[in-house]
């Protein structure tokens, strides 16, 4: 039973409910990762790929349906950690040897980095020379401390990141234009005030929160591409060693 319970918050994550809150921005992370793999022609089975920062894990399906082999790596923590291959410690060297990795993913990690240089020159060092960096990070997001929250980026400023540190860019999509993140966090909002009413307050939640979803839906159509792309809550970006 909580194998299986453990196994539905996953996929919560990864295929989200839309009467979910925040159906609409991981819905659409995991649609830019999945375009991304493909178009790169990353979508092949065999490579080792290491997640850093992995948690509970939700992304692992999309790798381990490629045929990848798949390592989990985090900070031992008082979470579910089944899915943990391999514990980190802050500050300190990830156990495995240099170049051992043929991908590296970060998802929703690196705002909580404190020393983003550190971890940034550990996920180099893992990678093969020619081996990939998947990375999604806020650009303009709530704070969500976990345990804490440092910082979000623009557009040019994740690229920076990336490439000062020897790592070359070769694609960048965005997640959320400007016009439905307002309504995404006017969202948060209302589910806030509406948690707070025992049974009505749920009764009125799900079909306004169907409604604000849909409603972003068609604002991501109608706003420019540039302004999102300038914009954006969430960036994921893939760079090459």
């Amino acid at each position: 039973m909580i194998k299986v319970m453990r196994l539905q918050k996953k996929n919560e994550r990864l295929y989200p409910s839309i009467w979910r809150h925040d159906w609409y921005p991981l819905s659409l992370l995991r649609r830019r990762i999945e375009e991304i793999l493909s178009e790169q022609g990353l979508s092949r089975s065999g490579m080792r790929v290491l997640d850093i920062g992995c948690g509970t894990a939700p992304y692992k399906p999309i790798f381990t349906r490629l045929g990848c082999e798949y390592i989990g790596c985090d900070l031992k923590s008082e979470d579910d950690q089944s899915e943990v291959n391999v514990f980190i410690a802050p500050g300190e060297k990830i156990p495995l040897e240099d170049a051992s990795a043929d991908m590296v993913v970060s998802f929703e990690v690196l705002e909580h980095v404190a020393d983003v240089d550190f971890y940034l020159s550990e996920c180099r060092r893992l990678l093969k020379q020619g081996g990939v960096l998947l990375l999604s990070a806020p650009g303009v997001w709530l704070y969500h401390p976990h345990p804490t929250d440092y910082r979000r980026w623009t557009k040019d400023g994740l690229a920076y990141e990336l490439e000062s540190r020897g790592l070359e860019v070769r694609d960048l999509k965005y997640a959320v234009g400007p016009l439905a993140w307002t309504t995404l966090f006017r969202l948060f909002g209302i589910r806030e005030v509406l948690m707070k009413l025992p049974l009505l307050g749920m009764f009125i939640l799900i079909p306004v929160t169907i409604l604000a979803n849909l409603t972003m839906i068609f604002e991501d159509l109608i706003t420019p591409e540039d302004i999102c792309l300038n914009n954006a809550s969430t960036y994921i970006v893939l760079a090459r060693k």
